[in-house]
């Protein structure tokens, strides 16, 4: 366990962070890595990959309601110095996790064909989304006790042990992908299903890994199967936390899926296009979002111990520290965006769709960083409804007009991308003050430090 209550609060942040960081940027790596051999496939399979990859924020949705709840719940206890209920937490996180991924492969297999058939530009991309699907599944169940593991250790101030474990998970996707994908030593390739594959192999190796690390090392929180039998109690206190922020990606997967249907109409170009753009710019947010990411235990902590002014103290920090990287970023895309794409696919029509996508939504970069800060503080705090809330209200600004522009006679690709630009710098004005009424409510300035 570390003591995010004590010590400057920046060194915390970038000391969490950089793990953070390094880890997330390997994870991604599995998407990118399946995305350069997939893009050898054709458009379709872009395309089909990319669409079915959206359902990805329905699964990350209902690990963040398991993940956020462990965090703060856990942080929170470790603020108060009381581990036997940090222990409680996590053990019940790892049921949850056993629940949500029975759950996610019975709607999984269920609902995949319907899905992609409905934002699919053609019955290729179908065929190709659904097949990396069904072979991806697994993984994404998987990725529950993953969650649930490096929660509970974010929660305590520890985050190397899971970005070593990404790290050699990603190795092992990276040298799986070109086997499995093109049937490089084989002489069989699996094609998307290959793609699907590899992901699902990487994530049981790091699920093995963490639960090694747990059983061997780990000293302040670990699996304690007495505390198994479910808990009412203590899911309802992680679901009122966590349930919000998974409410929040389940919008995200709305919007995600309406721009697909609003391009449907221009071909699978279209489609694969906005499949790399968009997943760049997720594999760019990256350093941005682990800053945000470290803020939530480092808040949790000290809401924990009733240090209100370190609360707030990194809230500054890490709002100053994510807009000088979200400004670098944005100056990067500027600078060349076609470079950052034309390693994924040959199609200049692809290559134009994918960098015009990255320049105009680069301008919101910035809101987005505050976005992110804002959501952790929430999480930090208790209290994830007001991110639930500010989410909610872009997606009404965006979906409605999307729908409406997308059956003009003038509607251009472009229109979306300024429409999102838009909608983020809203949804980044409304986080602040959300957060600020937070901030009012819960950290009155007479409060005083909690004795160990």
């Amino acid at each position: 366990m570390k003591d995010l209550t004590q010590g400057p609060i920046s060194r915390h942040i970038v000391a969490m962070a950089l793990p953070i960081a390094f880890g997330m940027i390997f994870q991604t790596l599995y998407y990118l890595v399946d995305l350069y051999f997939v893009a050898r496939l054709g458009d379709a399979a872009i395309a089909g990959v990319g669409a079915a990859g959206n359902i990805m924020f329905i699964v990350i949705g209902l690990t963040q309601v398991l993940g956020v709840g462990t965090v703060t719940l856990i942080s929170h206890a470790v603020g108060r110095k009381d581990q036997a209920e940090a222990n409680l937490f996590f053990n019940q996180s790892i049921v949850l996790s056993a629940l949500c991924a029975l759950i996610t492969l019975i709607g999984g297999y269920a609902l995949t064909r319907p899905y992609i058939t409905t934002v699919a530009a053609d019955e290729a991309t179908v065929a190709a989304g659904t097949t990396y699907l069904y072979w991806f599944l697994p993984g994404m169940a998987m990725q529950f006790a993953m969650v649930a593991m490096s929660s509970a250790l974010r929660g305590t101030g520890i985050v190397k042990p899971t970005m070593i474990a990404q790290v050699i998970t990603v190795v092992l996707n990276i040298i799986l992908a070109p086997i499995l994908i093109v049937g490089w030593g084989t002489g069989y390739p699996m094609g998307v299903a290959g793609a699907g594959l590899a992901s699902t192999i990487a994530i049981f190796g790091a699920v093995v890994l963490l639960s090694l690390y747990f059983v061997r090392l780990e000293k302040y929180v670990g699996f304690q199967p007495e505390q198994w039998r479910p808990r009412m109690d203590a899911w309802k206190r992680v679901l009122a936390i966590g349930l919000p922020t998974g409410g929040e990606f389940l919008l995200l997967f709305l919007f995600m899926g309406v721009i697909y249907w609003c391009i449907s109409d221009f071909g699978a170009a279209a489609q694969a296009g906005f499949g790399i753009g968009s997943r760049v710019m997720q594999s760019i947010f990256l350093p941005a979002m682990a800053v945000a990411f470290a803020a939530g235990p480092i808040a949790g902590q000290n809401f924990g111990a009733r240090r209100p002014e370190r609360v707030r103290e990194t809230f500054r920090k890490t709002i100053l520290i994510s807009t000088a990287i979200m400004i670098t970023l944005t100056v990067l895309i500027h600078w060349s965006p076609a470079l950052l794409v034309q390693g994924f696919t040959e199609d200049p029509e692809v290559r134009t769709i994918a960098a015009t996508f990255l320049t105009i939504t680069s301008w919101y970069f910035v809101s987005q960083g505050v976005i992110f800060t804002c959501s952790s503080m929430f999480q930090g705090l208790g209290d994830t409804r007001p991110a639930l809330l500010s989410t909610g209200s872009r997606v009404l600004t965006f979906v409605l007009p999307a729908i409406w522009m997308s059956r003009q006679p003038w509607f251009r690709i472009e229109h979306l991308w300024y429409l999102s630009l838009t909608t983020v710098i809203l949804q980044s004005v409304m986080s602040w003050i959300l957060l600020q009424i937070q901030f009012r409510r819960r950290l009155p300035p007479q409060a005083e430090p909690l004795a160990a």
